[in-house]
């Protein structure tokens, strides 16, 4: 059986091109997710990756093992911040995050937990801390109408085009937000030289109301 992959068959919701804000009606999709605060380089960030992954990934692998392999997908994230300028003026202490994995619909609240208990018995056995994997939740997202683009480059890149989105794309189609901000990281950092790592911007959106 062909494994699911959720970027060939929603391949419109992670496409985009750069300089253009495509509008989308975003489907309520299932997550494991994980809440932090703080800049993305930090010890929290991290931490937060080493239990989500290896939670994502034994649930991949119970799922094969009954018929139901999926490609284990980008990692996500939403950002946001008491002041949304915090994100223009690059300021990461005052972010407060949210990382993701999503999972197919099938994964059940019984799926996930046998997932946590299997990835943190493995984690154990190579003397790793697993505190964080009861931390993790499974969630629905459902974002509805969002602005999306592609960036291209570091990160610390992002600030002029959020600029620009909140500034003038936004007003432009007489929006506002609707939900934190939404990245998905195309790109392995690990891998990808900083200038050629490629992030899709998200922004759920709804009208301006006036009265």
């Amino acid at each position: 059986m062909e494994k699911l992959d959720f970027k060939k068959v929603d391949k419109a919701f992670y496409t985009g091109k750069a300089g253009v804000w495509d509008m989308l009606d975003v489907p309520a999709w299932s997550f494991i997710m994980m809440d932090g605060q703080g800049n993305p380089n930090g010890p929290s960030y991290a931490r937060a990756l080493t239990a989500l992954y290896p939670v994502a990934y034994a649930i991949k692998f119970a799922s094969k093992a009954v018929g139901n392999d999926f490609v284990v997908p980008p990692l996500e994230a939403l950002w946001w911040a008491e002041n949304p300028d915090a994100f223009t003026q690059n300021s990461r202490d005052e972010w407060q995050w949210t990382v993701m994995l999503r999972v197919p619909e099938t994964v059940t609240r019984d799926a996930f937990e046998r997932g946590q208990v299997a990835a943190a018995a493995k984690l154990e056995k190579k003397k790793q801390d697993v505190t964080a994997i009861s931390e993790l939740r499974l969630a629905t997202l459902s974002e509805g109408r969002c602005l999306q683009t592609l960036h291209t480059g570091p990160y610390t890149d992002e600030a002029p085009v959020l600029a620009n989105l909140h500034d003038r794309v936004m007003p432009d189609l007489g929006v506002t937000f609707h939900g934190p901000h939404h990245e998905i990281y195309l790109s392995d950092p690990r891998r990808t030289d900083p200038q050629k790592l490629k992030t899709l911007l998200r922004q759920p959106v709804q009208p301006i109301t006036t009265g």
